[in-house]
């Protein structure tokens, strides 16, 4: 979801020897690389299994924090940018979404860090209202601007869900399984929202978002 990288350098220090492993994490562009390497990571030291834990929880979370702050600064940006009335309000209420999505994040770190507890998450739905304004159909430069717009929007989505999906399966608690599944899906529903408007766009140059 976030166009530009960000690194977050961490220790994960082994219950047997008291060794210490390096883990980076690269944002959504390599974590099913990272969920691989901790579900299979050993101490280089004594050669024992470095078990997902509470701290992992954590560091897991704010890194999905990031994400959607970032999800939300990019599609404030594509509702500035896009002239056509419906774009704007599909990427306006997208950012909307991922602020939520942040919110809520920001919400269960707070939970696990005070009294150890996942929240539940009820989950969040896009309002697709009726929007009558007729635009032209855009020509040149403004519609590649959209159509690269949602380009980055689909890739980001894609690597969201993955992210999530991948975050349920290592989640302990229920609640915490039950919103991860919820995000993936919610971020799976977007992503086929953009694909929609990103071939609606591709084959007659108009937004079909309002329909």
């Amino acid at each position: 979801m976030k166009e530009n990288e960000m690194s977050t350098r961490e220790t994960l220090t082994c219950k047997s020897c008291g060794a210490e492993a390096d883990l980076t994490l690269e944002g959504f562009e390599s974590v099913e690389d990272v969920i691989k390497r901790e579900k299979e990571l050993h101490c280089k030291s004594c050669g024992k299994e470095l078990p997902w834990t509470e701290r992992e929880d954590i560091k897991a979370i704010r890194v999905a924090m990031e994400a959607e702050m970032g999800a939300h600064r990019t599609y404030s940006k594509a509702a500035r940018m896009t002239r056509n009335p419906k774009g704007k309000d599909m990427f306006q209420q997208l950012s909307e979404f991922e602020m939520n999505h942040y919110q809520k994040l920001k919400a269960l770190l707070q939970s696990l860090e005070e009294r150890g507890e996942w929240i539940l998450y009820e989950g969040t739905g896009l309002k697709k209202r009726k929007i009558p304004l007729k635009v032209e159909k855009p020509k040149g430069q403004e519609q590649l601007t959209d159509m690269d717009a949602l380009k980055i929007a689909i890739r980001e989505e894609k690597k969201a869900r993955a992210y999530y999906r991948s975050m349920a399966e290592l989640a302990k608690d229920p609640r915490g399984k039950d919103m991860y599944k919820r995000l993936a899906s919610e971020e799976e529903l977007h992503e086929k929202l953009l694909n929609d408007q990103y071939y609606s766009l591709h084959n007659s140059g108009l937004w079909s978002w309002g329909d």
